[in-house]
């Protein structure tokens, strides 16, 4: 079914998944800009715990005309380029086209739907510790897993499909029949460990981890978003709260993808992974006391990137 596939960035995210989706047989065009001249010349590669491999010859395109209409595209931009989307999505469809959203927080799915339709749209989730080193050079430390929902509803046949894509590239896939309670899932990680790396000043999770201080303000952050999902209907238990910090210490010195943002001096996904979910849980009346004061502080570091 999904015999042509584009990648909508070619960040880390792109660079990891499109790389293994494309070594395994898949017809993949990489959708990129800064590092365009460098992908055709030089192609991609990939260090992953399981083998580190390169492509040297890959598609790659400059404007989503030259890739033209695909089966599946893979959405792996930061969110804050989401409002290029509407310029960027619409030549890869054709009638049957299926968009699968890789990115981060609460609000990103509706934002594609708006531009493809909430029929087509797809989430998905990624726990994996990936990171960029260089234009074309992706680095895998930890290759956990994606799980992928449907926008609109229960899981499809198509989602078992992609699924099964990934597994055959060598990516961890499940599917989930609701995509809403992953996502509050994926922010108990998210929210503290994203935001104190940069509100730290720009310091990896071992740091958070090995100040007292720091770690208490990881519990607290969990929790609070914990008791947000609980009241939007989504029980997170104990047991995964805690294991968030314990699967975090044997990482080392891994840095969050928004602690890259924050030192590159690039725009933060702040909205949807700080705003939105503070925004949910006020509108629940749910007291997140640190989450805004975290939000507060990001903001006002993101206001500074920005100029």
């Amino acid at each position: 079914m999904f015999s042509k596939i584009a990648i909508v960035g070619s960040g880390a995210l792109g660079l990891y998944y499109g790389g293994r989706l494309a070594r395994a047989g898949a017809d993949v065009a990489f959708l990129a800009r800064g590092d365009l001249a460098v992908l055709r010349a030089r192609g991609i590669e990939v260090k992953a715990p399981d083998g580190d491999f390169t492509l040297p010859i890959v598609k790659a395109a400059a404007a989503p005309e030259e890739i033209g209409p695909v089966d599946l595209v893979v959405i792996t931009l930061k969110a804050t380029a989401n409002d290029g989307l509407s310029r960027l999505l619409p030549p890869l469809l054709h009638a049957g086209t299926v968009v699968l959203n890789l990115q981060n927080g609460l609000g990103v799915d509706e934002a594609v739907a708006a531009v493809v339709g909430p029929e087509r749209t797809v989430g998905g989730l990624c726990f994996v510790c990936v990171n960029r080193l260089a234009a074309g050079v992706a680095e895998c430390t930890m290759t956990g897993h994606i799980v992928i929902g449907e926008f609109s509803g229960p899981a499809r046949p198509r989602d078992r499909e992609i699924a099964e894509l990934f597994v055959r590239a060598g990516v961890k896939m499940s599917v989930s029949d609701n995509l809403a309670e992953e996502r509050w899932r994926k922010l108990v990680w998210n929210v503290p460990f994203n935001g104190l790396s940069v509100a730290g000043g720009g310091i990896a999770t071992d740091a958070i981890l090995a100040s007292p201080p720091m770690e208490a303000e990881v519990w607290a952050l969990m929790r609070e978003v914990q008791a947000a999902a609980a009241a939007h209907g989504f029980e997170i238990s104990d047991e995964f709260v805690s294991y968030q910090v314990e699967r975090t210490r044997p990482m080392g010195p891994y840095k969050p993808s928004t602690m890259l943002d924050y030192v590159a001096g690039k725009p933060l996904e702040v909205e949807p992974i700080w705003g939105e979910p503070l925004r949910r849980a006020k509108a629940k009346g749910v007291p997140v006391p640190r989450l805004e004061s975290l939000y507060a502080r990001l903001s006002e570091i993101n206001r500074s990137l920005r100029g």
